[in-house]
């Protein structure tokens, strides 16, 4: 009687183990803000949960999609991998978005018309060509211009490369 109560447990404990790896590899995580690029919206050190379903069902070996049913929207707050580093930043404009330059005393993105972003002199010679962003594509950056490193400085990301959104800060 023991070893059937024994052996119940064990599968009880290995059948929970499995869900949560699965949960971890496709749903989701918590991660670790490193850096200050995304403040004041996320500073520091500060723990954030991603889903990691948001978009797809990702490829836990792999920087991409496997499947792929949404795409990231102006305003999310997204999770991709650049250099083997999982980034976060705040998608700010999204396929067919239209880039315009002004460049008067200083360097400023223009998105839709709307947003201004300021750029390096740096970051302008690396966008002037774009006048919008390309279809499947996103334009990533931090909310901390000033101190972000991002899609200015190494282009637009592939919509099949964001793993996630942040859901909860």
């Amino acid at each position: 009687m023991k070893k059937v109560k024994s052996f119940s447990i064990l599968y009880c404990i290995f059948i929970g183990l499995i869900i949560a790896a699965l949960v971890k590899l496709f749903l989701f995580e918590t991660l670790t803000v490193d850096g200050s690029s995304m403040k004041p919206t996320l500073s520091n050190t500060q723990t954030i949960f991603v889903n990691k379903a948001a978009y797809g069902i990702p490829n836990p070996f792999g920087a991409e999609l496997l499947v792929q049913w949404s795409k990231p929207k102006t305003g999310d707050v997204v999770i991709y991998l650049y250099k083997n580093n999982l980034v976060v930043k705040r998608c700010v404009a999204t396929q067919n978005a239209t880039l315009d330059y002004l460049t008067n005393s200083s360097y400023i993105l223009l998105v839709d018309n709307d947003l201004q972003i300021p750029l390096t002199e740096e970051q302008y010679q690396n966008m002037k060509e774009c006048s919008s962003v390309p279809e499947d594509y996103i334009l990533a950056v931090g909310d901390n211009y000033a101190e972000s490193y991002d899609s200015r400085n190494y282009g637009f990301i592939p919509v099949t490369n964001v793993l996630g959104k942040v859901i909860c800060r």
